[in-house]
């Protein structure tokens, strides 16, 4: 009888020390999982005030990338470097957001364009139609004129992934939509050194992107690279 509840005994221990293990396990699970920070990593400026993304403890970055754009050149980020500049996704049979966006990152353009140091970045979520000579003409539709404002084309695999996984911005194929794609309508703020950058919300959270549908949040956006372009 002794042995019995001397088994019982252990058994109990065994279980408060498996229960605490499990509770501690999940909580230093939590603490790894995906954050939004206002840190700035090392070495980098943060005169702005804006936040940097943070995933898992490390500053995101705009994905490398090589594609086509409407002039026919081939343009990395490479070309971005120094440079403040906003990424979106879009493309130019775009029933629907991709007109308003565009005529709101032409208040961007008719702000920075004509600096060296600022640019733009649109990248189609339909290459197989919009190819360069199709991207030139949308671009003339628009009046765009900066040099700094490349309208990109390349293979669709590498966009889609630099979007869903290196920006978290959604793209898809959609036949039951008009167009047939549907992708967020949202501007990146990308610093010199090709951080995502944003300002924070009241609770001190990063924005992370600009709505470029909405004409207010344009103006915030103006705002922003201009306190990048002066960092």
């Amino acid at each position: 009888m002794k042995n019995k509840y001397s088994y019982i005994g252990i058994a109990f221990i065994v279980l408060l020390f498996g229960t605490y293990v499990a509770r501690n396990f999940k909580y230093h699970a939590n603490t790894k999982s995906t954050s939004l920070k206002n840190i700035k990593p090392n070495n980098l400026p943060d005169a702005s005030g804006l936040s940097y993304l943070v995933i898992n403890n490390e500053a995101r970055k705009m994905p490398e990338f090589t594609f086509t754009d409407q002039n026919n050149q081939i343009i990395s980020n490479i070309d971005y470097s120094n440079k403040v500049f906003v990424a979106e996704f879009f493309f130019t049979t775009c029933p629907s957001i991709c007109p308003i966006m565009n005529r709101n990152m032409l208040l961007l353009e008719e702000e920075f364009g004509e600096r060296d140091d600022f640019g733009i970045a649109s990248f189609t979520i339909n290459p197989s139609v919009d190819t360069p000579l199709k991207l030139k003409e949308y671009a003339e539709s628009y009046g765009v004129t900066s040099l700094n404002w490349h309208f990109l084309t390349g293979d669709r695999e590498a966009i889609y992934e630099m979007a869903n996984k290196g920006l978290n911005i959604f793209a898809g194929i959609n036949p039951e939509v008009a167009g047939g794609f549907e992708h967020q309508g949202y501007f990146a703020l990308v610093d010199r050194n090709g951080y995502l950058r944003s300002r924070t919300d009241k609770f001190g959270n990063p924005k992370i992107f600009y709505q470029g549908t909405e004409t207010e949040e344009v103006e915030l956006l103006k705002e922003d690279i201009d306190l990048l372009l002066n960092e």
